[in-house]
């Protein structure tokens, strides 16, 4: 008896290239997307969704900003890729950087995770040390060093007292002011401290008054950098960076997401005297991609674009998005909160926000997550699953969308009264 042959494998590895992208199948179904404009997205079977995910934050214009696509297009038709300078990347760098006040200068790049990694990297060429101190439960892209740490990481929980150190990392506490000053005691070897302003990847966890300035005098007496990752807050609540409207003054920051409203591109910026390194050939970079026509083109449309938000309206309506989540959850019998900002939130089922991430990971409650997620899909609003996502507000989420996203959370949360307990 010949045995059936086997089922070949699909083509594409666990048929998504980003496995952060991945969602759970609703009724046996999986769910592909089709096109994306605005505040909606569209699936392949036609059906729409009022969408909080948005690109994990790219798009704070909403899908396919007009303004954007023609730019882009235009860059295409002109050429993708010429592989030499253009005038368009020198234009995108000014439109940056006019809105990243002391960071002048900027070196682009296809994703946060290289920023990231460049920033690293010439803080190590200017200070001549090698240590890197991140945040536990801070995500800084998949490499292997800043990703040490990262939210739901067995090394994140911090168990023990023991300075944990991998490669050219090490790891510290976020908002602990004690630990600052233990990481540096006896230590003379830290380049830099990079840092989420907001612990954005683990629930929104937002400094505690006075943190990032205790932070920033800590760095600076030792001689070491501030590396602000603002790929997810940068442009979020306001037309620049969120350390400028906390008071942090970091010398490198890496942008992305928000700045190129879903083309692939990131940002290194940082001040004239500490990019003066780069412009002398430290560290090497190099990028095939980085700064190509279409991704300049994306940037100075979308910095252009950003002029014409009002901020402040978008974070109203989502604070009175979230004002009606946690009136729905009473209603219902439910504890539930929110962290972040109207335009970023998370949800959490407990009475107050986490203020650490160890309190953010004891609160977690993935399966109360999942079933919010799935009833949300259901009903036509799309959410990410995990207990760390967020929701995203955009520009392109006006009143109306958000009076029938309230209503539909209304309806599952009253629904959900019954297994949150």
């Amino acid at each position: 008896m010949t045995a059936p042959p086997e089922k070949p494998m699909p083509p594409l590895v666990g048929g998504i290239s980003s496995a952060g992208r991945s969602l759970p199948e609703l009724d046996g179904v999986k769910f592909r997307t089709a096109r994306a404009k605005g505040p909606y997205l569209w699936d392949e079977d036609g059906r729409r969704y009022i969408d909080l995910v948005q690109g994990f934050g790219a798009a704070m214009l909403g899908h396919s900003a007009e303004a954007v696509n023609a730019a882009v297009s235009e860059a295409v038709a002109a050429g993708a890729l010429p592989g030499f300078a253009h005038g368009a990347e020198e234009r995108a760098a000014a439109a940056l950087t006019r809105r990243t006040g002391k960071l002048t200068r900027a070196i682009f790049v296809n994703s946060g995770s290289e920023a990231v990694q460049l920033a690293c990297q010439t803080a190590r060429a200017r200070t001549g040390r090698r240590l890197i101190a991140k945040f536990a439960g801070a995500y800084h892209g998949w490499h292997d060093g800043p990703a040490l740490g990262r939210p739901g990481s067995p090394e994140a929980k911090l168990d023990d007292e023991e300075r944990k150190v991998q490669g050219q990392f090490t790891l510290l506490r976020f908002n602990d002011t004690d630990d600052i000053e233990r990481l540096f005691s006896g230590r003379h070897d830290i380049a830099a401290i990079l840092i989420e302003p907001v612990l954005a990847n683990a629930g929104c966890i937002r400094p505690a008054p006075s943190y990032l300035k205790s932070l920033a005098q800590a760095a600076r007496r030792h001689g070491a950098l501030l590396i602000a990752d603002e790929v997810l807050m940068g442009f979020r609540v306001h037309n620049g960076l969120f350390s400028h409207q906390c008071g942090l003054s970091p010398e490198l920051a890496a942008v992305g997401k928000a700045i190129g409203s879903g083309v692939a591109v990131a940002a290194l910026i940082g001040t004239d005297e500490i990019m003066a390194d780069e412009d002398g050939g430290r560290p090497l970079r190099a990028g095939t991609y980085s700064g190509n026509p279409v991704a300049s083109a994306a940037v100075s449309a979308t910095m252009a674009g950003l002029e014409n938000i009002d901020y402040r309206r978008v974070l109203a309506r989502g604070d009175r998005l979230r004002a009606r989540l946690s009136a729905a959850a009473a209603n219902a019998g439910l504890t539930l909160c929110t962290s972040g900002f109207g335009s970023m939130f998370t949800i959490w089922f407990r009475e107050t926000p986490p203020g650490s991430y160890a309190a953010a990971l004891a609160a977690r409650r993935p399966e109360l997550s999942m079933q919010l997620h799935l009833r949300l899909r259901r009903r036509g609003v799309l959410t990410m699953p995990d207990g760390f996502g967020r929701c995203f507000i955009t520009a392109a989420h006006d009143d109306e969308v958000l009076e029938e996203t309230a209503s539909i959370f209304e309806q599952v949360l009253a629904e959900m009264a019954d297994i949150a307990g």
